[in-house]
């Protein structure tokens, strides 16, 4: 679904230039990361690439290879780029729907900045300044432009997200019925791709349909502009588009794995994981708390210095405020829903996050501070503008000052936007540093066995887990077709297949694969052990558990064994 400016928003030539400087920011960001090594840094993003990649190509092809934690949107969209064994190795393959995401979320910020910032219907010369600002923030923050260059999921769901406020925003102004449920329709289609794509969507979606029947049954003109009413056939079709997603991905967990709920409480799960991790969330139980940590982890993401994030803050909550009072943007308010998901999922759902300047000291999931960037772009300019008006009356109360508190608001801001991002490039980005300090064992360990895999013989087949170290076949070139892995667990053929491929594989290794790879206490391990399979190769890597190749089916030839530290 490509948005359509509305004419009376913006010229055709804004949307050219704004769209080919996100352009350009997003290609020159990907192409400086990818020369240096950094665009596969993240696990998360070499895991989604191979999800993709096993739909095609694996022992068990298909659909049902989409796994069960992670949500099917954006490994659907990566799926066509990494076609080409170049651009499922380089990365780019699965970089390309984040980059776009980063373009259209630009492009969505501008729109519903120049919307809620109009003091009328027609946009005015403080509103054009005041959303090129608010784009100019969203598209130079460093930590983004990070991650729209891997295959994380953030930049594709805040473009999914802008957009599911724009139309909901212009919904919410329009005073023709018709043009109305067409917004609320598109705000509908938006927010299902935001629920395929995150669980904040869903959380999202929550509100959202609670907001739109309480609109439906409320009487009279919206209080914001004669908003009218929904109509029913508009509310009954948005309810069942933003439900449609969620009953999508239960159904498929059902039909798979014979628990809707497999992405809740199943192996793979964060309830799961932070059980056999013993993974310690300082903030579990403490709604307060876990709040406190996510705001800590979007200052973070604005501001190097802590004084600079808590003016972000600061500034895009006076930003609420006076939208509050002054029903200017009043549905815009839903950029904040990632501040009390967070709250809940950190504190009750096993998602603990992690900031330098607190307890463990350290940095863990700090780039879900990401998803206030949007708050922070529009409410922000909203906040300077409004304390800046009511600072020169407060010292001038008769005289004309409108003029020059826009001014020295746009000073203010555009000294902040550059002191704060020049603060972050200066350090690093904060999800940089983040993917570089906890995988950089994982990294080394990967280059390494990927350099044991390219001297394997060709068509070897290999039995291994790969929830962790996928990115060593991916360097190595080796098809996914070629690897028996836990991806192969064939429930939803039960009762005809009641092992699967997966399990027949553990339980008699050297019949099905001709190495087998082993990392210390994972099942491959665990059933190499068993078999008293000869080891013929143990790596050693700081951090990491040790990785071992076992000898499955006999070789053709002699393999060479050693111990690799």
């Amino acid at each position: 679904m490509k948005p359509q400016p509305s004419p009376k928003a913006y010229s055709e030539n804004e949307v050219v230039r704004l769209v080919w400087l996100a352009i350009f920011i997003s290609v020159f960001s990907f192409l400086f990361y990818q020369r240096r090594g950094d665009v596969l840094l993240y696990g998360d993003a070499v895991a989604h690439i191979n999800i993709a990649r096993r739909v095609f190509d694996s022992q068990t092809p298909g659909p049902l290879q989409l796994g069960t934690v992670w949500l099917p949107l954006p490994h659907l969209l990566i799926l066509p780029f990494i076609v080409w064994n170049t651009m499922w190795q380089n990365g780019l393959g699965g970089s390309i729907p984040s980059m776009a995401g980063f373009v259209l979320g630009t492009l969505g910020i501008f729109r519903l900045a120049r919307t809620v910032l109009s003091h009328s219907g027609e946009p005015d010369e403080e509103a054009k300044i005041w959303s090129w600002l608010a784009a100019l923030a969203y598209a130079g923050n460093p930590n983004l432009i990070y991650m729209q260059t891997t295959a994380m999921g953030e930049s594709l769901y805040l473009a999914f997200f802008i957009w599911t406020v724009v139309y909901f925003v212009e919904f919410h102004r329009q005073k023709d019925q018709a043009k109305a449920d067409r917004f609320l329709t598109k705000s509908g289609l938006c927010l299902a791709a935001a629920c395929l794509t995150r669980y904040e969507g869903w959380f999202l979606a929550a509100l959202m349909v609670v907001t739109v029947v309480a609109l439906a049954f409320r009487g009279g003109k919206g209080a914001e502009q004669g908003t009218p009413i929904p109509s029913k056939p508009a509310v009954v079709r948005f309810v069942l588009i933003a439900a449609a997603a969620p009953a999508l991905w239960l159904a498929y967990n059902a039909a798979v794995y014979r628990n809707p709920f497999e992405f809740v409480n199943g192996p793979y799960s964060a309830r799961a994981i932070e059980a056999r991790t013993s993974t310690v969330n300082p903030a579990k139980g403490n709604l307060v708390a876990a709040g406190s940590h996510f705001l800590k982890a979007a200052e973070l993401n604005v501001a190097e210095p802590a004084w600079e994030g808590r003016v972000w803050l600061v500034l895009a909550l006076a930003g609420a405020l006076a939208a509050i009072f002054t029903a200017r943007g009043r549905a815009a308010l839903l950029l904040w829903a990632p501040l009390p998901f967070y709250a809940l999922a950190v504190a009750y759902a096993s998602v603990p996050i992690f900031v330098p300047p607190w307890w463990p000291f350290s940095s863990y999931n700090a780039r879900y501070g990401l998803e206030l960037l949007p708050a922070f772009a529009v409410f922000g300019p909203l906040g300077i503008s409004f304390l800046a008006q009511f600072a020169f009356r407060m010292g001038r109360p008769k005289a004309e000052s409108g003029g020059w508190a826009q001014f020295a608001a746009i000073v203010v801001w555009l000294g902040l936007m550059i002191a704060s991002y020049g603060s972050i490039w200066k350090a690093g980005a904060a999800c940089y540093r983040e993917a570089a300090t906890n995988m950089r064992g994982r990294v080394e360990l990967d280059k390494q066995l990927a350099g044991w895999f390219q001297s394997f013989p060709p068509q070897s087949t290999l039995l291994m887990y790969l929830g962790e170290h996928s990115g060593a076949l991916e360097q190595a070139g080796i098809p996914l077709r070629q690897v028996i892995n836990e991806g192969n667990h064939r429930v939803w053929k039960q009762p005809v297949d009641p092992e699967g491929l997966w399990e027949r594989a553990l339980a008699n290794p050297s019949a099905y694969a001709d190495l087998v790879i082993g990392f210390e206490g994972d099942p491959v391990w665990k059933a190499a052990k068993a078999a008293r399979l000869i080891e013929l190769i143990e790596i050693h890597t700081t951090g990491q558990p040790p990785a071992a190749i076992f000898q499955g089916r006999r070789p053709e030839r002699p393999a060479m064994t050693g111990n690799v530290r």
